[in-house]
């Protein structure tokens, strides 16, 4: 098979057999295909209109050729990359393809903005030629903030150095049907205006239009992919394993699914993470994704983990080895090419729609992710009324750090000490949400605190930039059992960014400065609101000083693991 599965579910192999029986005495697999809604609940809202990736593998290659078409109008007008910009489910999956497959010779370089910091608007938009480079705007509602303020600056970027009469020209907007984004691209004479099918979620559209174009501007061979996708998936016993094992694990408490990745693969993690924590991450549940996370021995971990080992090649197979030694649950999935990534796509997407099923709850909606963006977009308005955002009173300040919360502390580090000291128990979890502009150095840091934390903590720790994990992980955050623990990094923003108020206009009357700062606002309203632990840690003016500091005063503190 194109990609298999080893299963050792070692403590959850009668739990993860019973799994499996269900699914197949229930006909789960079946009934899914029937869109049978009641496999999920009792009304069809949010399920009927979501399952249109279902037949992604028969109906994409429909589309190979139009896509084809308009990746060649791009090789011959001269287009060297493309910058796709989104969030969430409209940029993961191109961020995949872009990152595993690289650029074929004489296609076009894919690179993503997720990020409002301005530093990261600002350094895309000094590394990309407008003349040699497409500007894919993507979005399944046609009104992500993010993704329509990213357009308008670059648009207007784009004018400015080409014309407005040529500026459409270097512009895909790939949205659905009716969207305001779809309107707009009409508007502004967009090259393309690509159309998804409406009845697929962003989380689920990995082999729909917002994940082939971007791959076929690459140069990944689509017909390959879906043609490898369709026949593996007439056997779905690697979903059913895969889904049974999730579904299993968090039930029995093992809901830290932590993600070995083969280097080649590693990018996959981030598309995982968001398909897991938005779909499973509700009514006082959840499957909390740990990707990334520094390696520990393997009897280091709590009995709150369930591993999944994406497979290419034989990097991880001793860790792999050692953690079913010491009896923690690992399935094994293997992929033999890389081309059989579309399938993997569609057995993690199957999978997830399956141990929804298992855990009870409704995997296509997401109905805490707009408490963030409705308490932002109340800041935003804010600053537009008073020309300032509202100010925080301070818990702690020394150094570079300053920290901001509930409570009162001496110090910074103690006022993060006693955050990590509130877990209670080994099934809590650390979220460190950096509203910090992405870089290597910054994530060699990140990551550095996040070692530093679980070596003192002991508990699973998770990272993500805002506001891209308010598109992925922020669902689960607020919508779990309640047991994380969240820092928030934020630091000064430098220099900051026009968002203008509408194309080829002037008027600016918000920054990419002020949005970002609005979003980690809202967002942590959002949570204390749903009343989880949340520690705000301002770095200052240069963040690799302010995160050097946290590091360093974090490593002299003795450890807080539980005994």
């Amino acid at each position: 098979m194109s990609v298999s599965t080893l299963l050792h579910s070692g403590p959850l192999s009668e739990s993860v057999s019973d799994a499996i029986q269900r699914v197949e005495s229930k006909r789960i697999v079946e009934r899914i295909n029937r869109r049978d809604y009641t496999v999920w609940h009792s009304s069809p809202d949010e399920i009927i209109n979501r399952l249109g990736w279902l037949d992604c593998p028969q109906n994409m290659p429909d589309h190979i050729e139009s896509l084809i078409e308009i990746v060649q109008a791009a090789q011959r007008d001269g287009m060297r990359s493309a910058l796709l910009l989104g969030m969430g489910g409209s940029s993961l999956a191109p961020e995949v393809f872009s990152q595993v497959f690289g650029a074929v010779e004489g296609y076009l370089d894919v690179e993503v903005l997720d990020s409002t910091h301005p530093q990261a608007v600002l350094t895309k938009a000094a590394a990309l030629d407008p003349e040699e480079t497409l500007y894919i705007p993507a979005t399944k509602s046609g009104g992500t903030v993010e993704t329509l303020s990213f357009l308008k600056f670059f648009f207007n970027h784009v004018a400015d150095k080409l014309g407005p009469e040529e500026a459409g020209k270097r512009f895909i907007a790939i949205t659905d049907p009716g969207s305001g984004l779809a309107a707009l691209a009409h508007e502004l004479a967009f090259r393309h205006i690509v159309l998804n099918d409406p009845n697929i979620g962003g989380r689920y559209s990995a082999l729909s239009h917002f994940g082939l174009l971007p791959a076929a501007l690459t140069g990944v061979d689509l017909t390959d992919i879906l043609g490898r996708t369709s026949t593996a998936i007439q056997s779905m016993r690697p979903a059913v394993e895969l889904g049974a094992f999730m579904g299993a694990g968090a039930n029995q408490g093992r809901d830290k699914l932590t993600l070995l990745l083969s280097p080649t693969l590693a990018p996959v993690g981030a598309w995982i993470e968001q398909l897991i924590a938005e779909s499973t991450g509700k009514e006082g549940k959840g499957i909390l994704p740990v990707d990334m996370e520094p390696a520990l021995e393997a009897v280091d971990y709590s009995g709150d983990r369930l591993f999944v080992y994406l497979r290419m090649d034989d990097t991880l197979d001793e860790h792999a080895a050692s953690l079913v030694s010491a009896g923690q649950p690992l399935l094994q999935i293997s992929l033999d090419e890389l081309n059989d990534l579309g399938t993997a796509f569609y057995y993690w997407e199957f999978a997830t729609a399956l141990a929804g099923h298992l855990m009870g709850i409704h995997p296509f909606d997401q109905p805490d992710v707009e408490a963030a963006k409705v308490l932002a977009r109340d800041m935003v308005q804010t600053y537009q009324e008073q020309g300032a955002l509202p100010v925080e009173e301070p818990i702690a300040s020394a150094g570079p750090l300053t920290a901001y919360g509930t409570g009162s502390a001496s110090s910074p580090i103690e006022a993060l000490k006693t955050l990590l000291q509130r877990g209670g128990s080994t099934e809590s979890y650390v979220a460190l949400q950096a509203y910090l502009p992405p870089g290597p150095t910054i994530d060699a840091l990140l990551t550095e605190l996040r070692a530093t934390i679980n070596q003192h903590s002991g508990l699973a720790t998770t990272l993500g930039y805002g506001p891209r994990f308010l598109h992925s992980t922020g669902q689960l955050h607020k919508g779990d059992a309640g047991r994380g623990l969240f820092l928030q990094l934020t630091a000064d923003i430098g220099e900051d960014l026009d968002i203008p108020d509408e194309p080829l206009t002037d008027t600016s009357s918000l920054t990419f400065g002020v949005l970002i700062t609005a979003q980690a606002h809202g967002d942590a309203n959002a949570l204390r609101a749903a009343n989880r632990r949340l520690l705000r840690m301002h770095l200052g003016e240069d963040v690799e000083s302010g995160l050097r500091a946290l590091i360093d005063l974090l490593s002299q503190t003795s450890s807080l693991k539980r005994k």
